[in-house]
């Protein structure tokens, strides 16, 4: 029995040895095959990409012949005139909006305002109930009427803008999917939002 046991470990010392030896020999003739090779092929990034087109629009509001067509295309024509002698802003401001570039960086500039809002809402959000905490245990031990309207009147505010705060940061919440929504919409890959 000790025979055996003294073979195995004999056989299991010599093994990972044997194992590092070829292991260091698959090395040398990687590193050996990657030196002749002179070309390791292109890397693709997002610029090498091309935009994907906006979904067609089926709506029923869509222009049927080809009369209508040419209108919207010569009242489009308008706008964008219109948008270059700097005669209406809100049509500049929709030029640019579309010439706006809505890529990774755009898109993840958008997301990550909407979370630090969102954070930065719901920190205030805890201030101000710990707020509201102080001003109920200062009400509760204060023996004085006219210290404790004071006091009653400031949480009052307090409680108020906390229900309004409360809101705010519901809207933040919805805020996030909803920009979720638009990007998948738009075909923007879910790794640009993060």
């Amino acid at each position: 029995m000790r025979v055996c046991a003294i073979l195995l470990i004999v056989c299991a010392a010599g093994s990972p040895t044997a194992s590092a030896q070829s292991l260091s020999d698959v090395a040398r003739k990687e590193a050996e095959r990657r030196q002749g090779v002179k070309n390791s092929g292109k890397t693709y990034t997002d610029k090498d990409l091309k935009p994907v087109p906006a979904a067609a629009d089926t709506s029923a509001d869509k222009p049927a012949d080809a009369n209508k067509d040419s209108v919207s295309d010569t009242a489009a024509d308008a706008k964008d005139a219109a948008a270059d002698s700097g005669t209406d802003t809100a049509t500049k401001a929709a030029v640019a909006e579309k010439k706006e570039v809505k890529d990774h960086e755009y898109w993840s500039k958008r997301m990550a305002g909407l979370r630090e809002q969102l954070d930065r809402d719901e920190t205030y959000l805890r201030a101000l109930q710990n707020r509201i905490d102080s001003l109920t245990t200062d009400f509760v031990n204060r023996d004085d009427p006219a210290q404790q309207t004071l006091i009653a009147a400031d949480r009052q505010k307090a409680l108020a803008e906390l229900d309004r705060l409360k809101k705010i940061v519901e809207e933040d919440r919805r805020a996030i999917p909803q920009l979720e929504e638009e990007a998948r919409r738009e075909g923007v890959p879910p790794g640009w939002l993060r």
